[in-house]
Order: C-alpha cells, then structure tokens, then sequence
C-alpha cells in the first residue's frame, strides 16, 4: 500500500494535471514579438527578457501564492523547441544546475531538492527548474546516481528531479510533472 506522502503526491499530480493545460512541445513564444509574449505561456520568456544580456541565468520567486516556498531558475536564453533547457552548452549546464544548488542549499540546507517538469505537463515555455524543500517519504527506487552538477543527464522532453544525498545526487529522470515532490 503506497505511504500517505506517495498518495498525497499522486492524488496531487492527478489534480493538477487534469486541472491545467499544458503542452509546450509546440510552443510559439518569440522573443522578438511583443504581443506573444503577453500570452500567459510566454510569461516567464517576457521575463527573460527583461533581465541583463549578459545574465547565464536568474532567480525569480514563484508567484503563485500556492506555492509559497519556491524559488525558480530560468536561463536568460531562449531555445528553439518549447524552450527547454537542454539547449544549454556543458559548461552553461553546469553552471546552471550549481547555481540552483546553491540556492537550494541556501534556502533549505541538506533538505532541498530541484524539480523540471517535463514539456507535455508545463504551463510556461521558457525552461525552468523549480527550487524548494524536498518533502519526506518522496525517494523512489529508481534514479541515477552523480557525483556533481557536470554529470546530471539532460531531460530531453520529460521531467526530472534532483537532490542531495550524503555527498553525490540521486537524479530522478523521465517523469512528467515533478514539482510534486517539493513542499508548496
């Protein structure tokens, strides 16, 4: 019998899910025009926008009052296809995903965790990862383990989510909406 946080989790997921469309594998934000990026799939692309040319990445706290306790991060780039972060070079990729760590660790100690939702399941096309507390009871038996921020595997289409364990990473791949294992 699943454990009341894994049943809390889904029945989460499950309502979301049904409650918000989503599907940005065919996303038409374009950063050049600026009656697209008023649609509400386009919103953190204005926001990219709107942050220094020379800035890798950025933090922005999420805004949706539900989700009080999370930090994003976002490339300041854009990428052709739905915007996904995979478009990072190695040395962008690592120094993206040690900055959320970072952050991460500042805001939550050794109990953070980093969560990308997979393009079927997101709102918004300009790739980001969300940064919060990892609830208790959410390590499932199948992940890769990494010894650091170079050796997190690229998502491609799907969700993925990460967190400290001792001293490597337990990276979580091919799940559609992961932002459910971080505290709201």
């Amino acid at each position: 019998m699943p454990s009341p946080v894994r049943f809390a989790i889904l029945l989460g997921a499950l309502l979301l899910a049904r409650a918000l469309p989503a599907d940005v594998t065919g996303c038409a934000c374009d950063p050049f025009d600026a009656a697209a990026l008023k649609r509400f799939e386009c919103s953190l692309c204005a926001v990219a926008e709107q942050q220094p040319k020379d800035a890798p990445y950025f933090f922005l706290k999420d805004n949706n009052p539900v989700k009080a306790n999370r930090w994003l991060i976002l490339p300041r780039k854009h990428y052709p296809g739905g915007y996904s972060i995979d478009g990072l070079s190695d040395a962008e990729w690592t120094a993206f995903w040690n900055a959320a760590i970072r952050k991460g660790r500042e805001l939550w100690g050794d109990g953070w965790g980093l969560a990308y939702n997979g393009m079927r399941q997101r709102r918004q096309c300009h790739g980001h990862v969300h940064i919060g507390r990892l609830l208790n009871g959410v390590e499932r038996e199948n992940y890769i383990v990494v010894r650091d921020a170079s050796r997190i595997p690229r998502p491609g289409t799907a969700g993925m989510w990460v967190h400290p364990a001792g001293n490597r990473l337990h990276v979580h791949m091919g799940e559609g909406i992961t932002e459910t294992v971080l505290l709201r």
